[in-house]
């Protein structure tokens, strides 16, 4: 178990990695190994690190690691390599492919090596490998597990970070970083300092599986037994997450069946004032028909609040389901701790797979695994990343069986009326048990850990013992940096919805939309074009918007600025404003002093990001047309279409060869790049990737924060020259997603 680091194109490169390295608080029998341009360090203690004379610390480079099994390869690399990794089939690797090592991250360096890391490897990992003096230049690449079990984030503003954790990169000065897509390998390039991000297949629900459902049972069976097997670590005792329920007793029962030696964990909170667990109750009597060993952690509602101090900031979220599934997690990984447990298997991923949840009852049977495919995508951000916290706090590995590449292949096309009936969701799980004589299981009702443990009762008493009428405020006391209510200044462009998701991501509470409807088309401070459309956008987003109309009159429109904030103070209790400002501190500085006035802090998440790097982040993420085009290169065509990845290339190709026209169909002198005065965008003849200097201006028609999708329903172009134009929404309407 490790937490890797690094940072490139920065003189403090050394100094910020020790940092980040710092902010995880490994374990104390971890040691610390550092690379740059200048050779390789190796520590048991940190500190002796921070005070070495040979640590060239004006290294711009640097690459590190820390773990409890220093990673020490069977032979020297040239290139250098850093890991967080668990490959359960690295002999079937091997024999596959022609790659000499003996342990998970000498088999990875050699996927790697050989540009083999997209293949579907049963494993959980996030990995970093700088090529050094490659013909190509020096090159990062980054990866992790195609489910995405194991996290990895990235920054890409002064210079690239990157770290296994968020709160690294928060102590090097990077409160916003992004966390890789699993389906994305992502190769930066140092001389350049430019990212590329290579898509890497997933998988497919279709076609779908055509043979008898008893053989289908039986080969789903062989998988998972095959799944576990692989994870059982050899000679070492290790635990189960037991609920008596599905998911924890087939993957229990197997585990006996192969004769392993495991212990069952169970968490319940108990209260005199309280019904029995559900989750303990059916341990209990699960356990001791098959003569599991099971370990039973009672906690008492009082004694939440300490793990909840802990949970909370580790987790880096306020969201209460989030943290009423990690509170049992964490309390079960403490006790496995305690016991000497090292690994940990549990029942996620059946959900998704087997068509879980009540949403999954919503869709159409021919859909049905669409929507499990589509669920499994999100699995990294909405569950994965809390879960490997969690679990890496404690020094627990934590293993899914059902999330091993050829079961998730396997089940997504296991045909749908296998999965849910008009009484049952995941029909073929419980008829597999019923066939193993666990009838008992088979039939318990769904029911999540936050409710058969207690959990989420127990967190609504505390949060009315403490005088909280909602939960989320009372746990939003446990990370008081997220407590702030805030505001987004919207505009209907690309900049501000990526802004206000990055900070709903964060944990941050955005209570309203405000919006500045300029007369003035040529408006210093605020974007004009499509700017009426931020109604509907509000709308789908499911947020109140605040609007104020001004006349655009430069430094006056200020004001009107003023008065939105205090409205939006006054009627939703804001204590801070969102802006999706990247480079222009014309626009920044002048918010910032309005809101400091006014007693508001100010996040600009997307300040100094690198802005070809933004703009491939948004694309990939979000729905975004072109409304408006103002240099050579540019025309009609780019208007009124989705902005694809390959449109950012020839953005790409065009701010390397092409003039700019200069915006608005300004002619004569030199062309101008710069449309609000501010010569931090960019100088005279470039085009700015991210369009801040005029180049185009863009409209979000969907994306994460969207309920529902913005569709143009009819529209103009009005064209002043070849490469000057706008798209006029004449109608929009809002459709269901």
């Amino acid at each position: 178990m490790c937490r890797i680091a690094g940072v490139f194109n920065n003189e403090k490169s050394v100094e910020l990695v020790i940092t980040a390295l710092d902010a995880l608080k490994v374990q104390e029998d971890a040691g610390f190994w550092i690379c740059t341009e200048y050779g390789d360090f190796y520590s048991p203690d940190l500190q002796e690190l921070k005070l070495s004379t040979k640590l060239k610390l004006e290294s711009k480079n640097c690459i590190a690691c820390c773990s409890c099994k220093p990673l020490l390869l069977r032979y020297r690399l040239k290139n250098r390599f850093v890991a967080d990794a668990e490959i359960y089939n690295v002999d079937e690797v091997k024999e596959k492919y022609p790659i000499a090592g003996e342990n998970s991250h000498e088999v990875l360096v050699g996927l790697l090596e050989k540009s083999l890391v997209r293949e579907m490897i049963d494993g959980a990992y996030a990995c970093a490998y700088w090529v050094r003096e490659d013909a190509h230049g020096d090159e990062v690449c980054i990866a992790r597990d195609i489910i995405g079990l194991k996290p990895v984030c990235f920054a890409h503003t002064d210079g690239f970070a990157f770290a296994s954790e968020r709160r690294a990169l928060d102590a090097m000065g990077h409160p916003y970083a992004i966390e890789l897509d699993p389906r994305i390998l992502l190769r930066y390039n140092i001389e350049e300092d430019r990212l590329s991000f290579v898509k890497r297949d997933f998988f497919y629900e279709v076609p779908g599986i055509t043979k008898e459902k008893e053989k289908i049972k039986e080969e789903l069976l062989n998988l998972l037994r095959a799944s576990i097997s692989r994870r059982i670590p050899q000679e070492e005792k290790f635990g189960v997450l037991f609920s008596g329920g599905l998911d924890s007793t087939l993957i229990a029962y197997l585990c006996k069946d192969l004769c392993a030696d495991f212990v069952c964990y169970t968490v319940a909170v108990e209260d005199p004032e309280m019904k029995e667990a559900e989750d303990l109750e059916y341990a209990k009597c699960i356990a001791s028909e098959l003569g599991l060993r099971l370990k039973v952690k009672k906690i008492r509602v009082e004694e939440i609040e300490r793990s909840l101090k802990e949970v909370v900031p580790l987790i880096d979220d306020t969201n209460a389901i989030k943290i009423s599934v990690a509170l049992p997690l964490y309390l079960a990984c403490e006790v496995a701790k305690e016991d000497g447990i090292k690994t940990v298997l549990y029942g996620l991923g059946t959900e998704e797979l087997f068509a879980g949840y009540e949403r999954h009852k919503r869709v159409r049977m021919e859909n049905l695994n669409r929507e499990c495919l589509s669920g499994l995508l999100g699995m990294h951000e909405q569950d994965l990343y809390r879960d490997d916290m969690v679990a890496k706090s404690q020094g627990i590995s934590l293993r899914a069986p059902f999330l091993a590449p050829e079961v998730v292949a396997y089940a997504l096309k296991i045909p749908a009326a296998y999965k849910l009936s008009d009484d049952e969701e995941k029909v073929i799980l419980r008829e597999i048990a019923r066939n193993l004589g666990l009838e008992k299981v088979a039939r318990r009702k769904k029911r999540a850990v936050q409710y058969g443990s207690n959990v989420v009762k127990a967190i609504e008493r505390l949060t009315k013992r403490k005088g909280y009428r909602y939960t989320r405020d009372y746990l939003r006391t446990f990370y008081p940096s997220r407590a702030i209510k805030l505001g987004c200044l919207f505009s209907s462009g690309k900049d501000s919805a990526y802004a206000l998701w990055l900070m709903q991501k964060a944990g941050y509470p955005v209570e309203c939309l405000i919006t500045i409807k300029s007369r003035n088309p040529e408006s210093y401070m605020f974007h004009t074009p499509a700017v009426e459309l931020v109604e509907l956008q509000a709308e789908a987003i499911g947020l109140p918007l605040v609007t104020k109309e001004t006349e655009g009159e430069k430094e006056k429109e200020l004001e009107d600025l003023r008065t939105a904030f205090r409205e939006a103070k006054m009627r939703y209790g804001i204590e801070g404003v969102i802006t999706g400002a990247l480079w222009s501190a014309y626009q920044k500085e002048r918010i910032e002093r309005i809101a400091m006035e006014e007693g508001l802090k100010v996040f600009s998440p997307l300040w100094h990001i690198n802005q070809e790097t933004e703009l491939r982040l948004i694309v990939s993420n979000f729905e975004v047309i072109f409304t408006g085009i103002g240099a050579y290169g540019l025309d009609r065509s780019w208007l009124g279409r989705k902005i694809t990845l390959d449109d950012v290339d020839r953005l790409v190709e065009l701010s390397k060869n092409k003039p700019l026209q200069g915006f608005r169909g300004q002619r004569g002198g030199a062309p101008l790049i710069v449309k609000r005065a501010d010569q931090s965008l960019g100088t005279f003849g470039e085009l700015n990737i991210a369009g801040e200097g005029g180049e185009f201006e863009s409209l979000v028609v969907d994306g994460p924060p969207f309920k529902k999708r913005l569709v143009v329903v009819e529209s103009e172009i009005l064209e002043e020259d070849e490469n000057t134009a706008r798209l006029v929404v004449k109608e929009a309407k809002l459709v269901g997603k």
